[in-house]
């Protein structure tokens, strides 16, 4: 990473950067020392600065001086004139941790009352440029080629969103009081090498197979931003607020690649780049259509959970975010932004696609699968089978094994369960069909019409001597421990023992008479369908059954707060006792 040689020999101006160390901080400190006339104050929340292998110029302004770190408290306001003194610029990305909590009090401290603090230190600094990185987000309301005018929308259902338009709001009206210069850039859609929001998330829901469903129509249009074109439109504002006061001060600019094209098709391009192809067994690609009605509902359905269930179980605004973009239009006019602060894009939007597949690399479709599975070839649904010839035929795998197997076991069933017979008289006449057929095949030549007739070979008759003694031995196990468990049952030592068999014998009585013919049939079925099905959808499967648990789990969480105290107890005190562990046992009391 070279420096800019052109503007080496100017005179460095003092910036500070609050969030420098987040995703679009990072890039935009880059940027900064690259153009070499800069001495760059990085502030953010984490303690100690750790850095990439790929910040080595950042390691050299360090080194040299022309950079330095501040851990920051955005609530401390004291903290924030301490870093601001001296500078003459400042520019407010997101500081880590403002985006990552469910409570409203502790957002509020983050964003809003951050911001007031950002602004009163500014004022207090004397600084002379204030630019804030908000989003388009805070005007979204299905909007086609909006402009800078539109006003904030009455009702925001995302409380982040919510927050950081107060924020935007608070530092435009500060403009110019005091002498602080104030803009806000409304970025859309910002995605890139780094991102910890947009990509990661919509990879998460494809490896879970839910990202192959498009909700609605799947033509509505969105605008996206390669993260250097964020970066650079923040230099820009920076310039133009200092040479173009009157267009630009207290104003805010939309910022995006300027190509608008479909939501759904810009993530196919992801998906597809990272592997995840239509067509496959492993396919997440964005093709089966969703009507938006039962969406809504389930959006419903699901703000009805959060309100219940707190926020640990699922993130709620999260996916109210993601279904708003894949159900409507939101494009947006940056012509104020060309025209006032000079911006264009640096990087197209398929350079910026190809580059940020390239460093998603790890989360492709074959890395995630050789990650957790170990293998390609095997799935989950094998290992539980085994990985043998229960697993191939229970899998399909050779479709005529399969569909002799269970055209024998379905004739089996019939015969026993479906043609009205008693078990013994059915039992008698498959042996004698079974002797019959065996005798008949006995008498066969070794060659019929030309044909080799293949004899079964006596082996196949045996039974070893110590298959015979193991089986024996095991006979004799089960046969004393029932003697056992039947003499405590006559002399009437354990009243607990007899109630368990009663209850046993008399549910086995039901089955057997009721139950056990449909049990037996769904149970072949069952085996025959649910293991292959599992193998074909085993992302989707395992991404509901988490959102169960999680579900199941925080359900329990809200049982245990609205209970009475006393059975509050009751219920921590078994649970304590079920898990606990009798020293150099290792296991549970269970």
């Amino acid at each position: 990473m070279a420096v800019d040689d052109r503007f080496t020999d100017l005179n460095p101006k003092t910036c500070v950067v609050l969030g420098g160390r987040g995703f679009l901080g990072r890039s935009l400190v880059l940027k900064l020392l690259k153009l070499g006339n800069w001495i760059v104050r990085v502030a953010d929340s984490t303690h100690s600065l750790q850095l990439h292998n790929s910040e080595s110029l950042l390691s050299e302004a360090l080194s040299s001086s022309r950079a330095s770190y501040f851990h920051l408290d955005l609530t401390d306001k004291h903290r924030i004139v301490k870093v601001l003194e001296g500078s003459s610029v400042v520019f407010y990305m997101d500081v880590d941790g403002s985006n990552n909590s469910n409570d409203f009090f502790s957002c509020y401290k983050l964003i809003v009352q951050g911001a007031k603090n950002v602004i009163g230190a500014c004022r207090e600094c004397k600084v002379k440029r204030l630019i804030y990185n908000s989003s388009a987000d805070v005007v979204f309301d299905s909007l086609h080629n909006g402009d800078k005018s539109m006003a904030y929308p009455w009702k925001v259902d995302n409380m982040l969103i919510d927050l950081k338009a107060q924020a935007e709001a608070l530092i435009l009206n500060a403009n110019d009081i005091d002498g602080v210069l104030t803009c806000s850039l409304r970025p859309s859609n910002v995605f890139g090498p780094g991102d910890t929001e947009f990509v990661p998330q919509f990879l998460k829901l494809a490896r879970y197979g839910f990202a192959k469903f498009i909700i609605g129509t799947g033509d509505n249009l969105a605008d996206f931003t390669f993260y250097e074109n964020v970066t650079h439109a923040h230099i820009c504002a920076e310039e133009a607020l200092n040479f173009q006061t009157v267009s630009v001060a207290g104003k805010a600019f939309f910022i995006t690649n300027l190509e608008p094209m479909k939501f759904w098709e810009f993530l196919s391009l992801l998906l597809e780049g990272l592997g995840y192809q239509r067509n496959t067994s492993f396919n997440c690609r964005p093709s089966i259509k969703l009507p938006a009605n039962l969406v809504q509902y389930l959006l419903s359905v699901l703000k009805w959970l959060h309100e219940k269930l707190g926020p640990r179980c699922f993130n709620y605004p999260l996916l109210v975010h993601f279904f708003q973009l894949a159900l409507h239009t939101r494009t947006f006019s940056c012509a104020a932004a060309q025209k006032d602060i000079g911006y264009s894009p640096i990087v197209s939007l398929e350079e910026g696609v190809t580059l940020t597949i390239d460093s998603f690399s790890h989360l492709a479709r074959d890395a995630y699968i050789s990650r957790c599975c170990g293998s390609v070839d095997r799935s989950k649904a094998d290992m539980l089978l085994g990985s043998g010839k229960v697993a191939d035929i229970l899998l399909w795998r050779d479709e005529k094994a399969s569909f002799t197997c269970f055209l024998g076991l379905f004739f089996l069933f019939y015969w026993f369960f479906l043609s009205g017979s008693t078990f013994i008289s059915s039992s008698a006449r498959l042996l004698l069909l079974a002797t019959l057929l065996l005798c008949g095949h006995g008498f066969l030549p070794s060659k019929l019409f030309g044909f080799p007739i293949q004899k079964v070979p006596v082996s196949n008759f045996k039974i070893s001597n110590t298959a015979v003694k193991d089986l024996v031995a095991i006979t004799v196990h089960l046969w004393n421990k029932g003697f056992q468990d039947i003499k405590g049952l006559a002399q009437g030592d354990d009243w607990s023992a007899f109630f368990k068999v009663a209850v046993f014998l008399y549910l086995l009585k039901l089955v057997l008479s009721k139950l056990l013919t449909t049990l037996i049939g769904i149970g072949l079925v069952f085996a025959f369908m649910v293991f292959f099905v599992y193998e074909q959808y085993e992302s989707e499967i395992d991404g509901l059954l988490d959102i169960l648990i999680t579900c199941l789990k925080e359900f329990m969480i809200y049982l245990m707060r609205i209970l009475p105290v006393s059975a509050s107890r009751l219920l921590h005190y078994h649970d304590n006792f079920q898990s606990y562990q009798v020293p150099g046992l290792g296991k549970d009391l269970r």
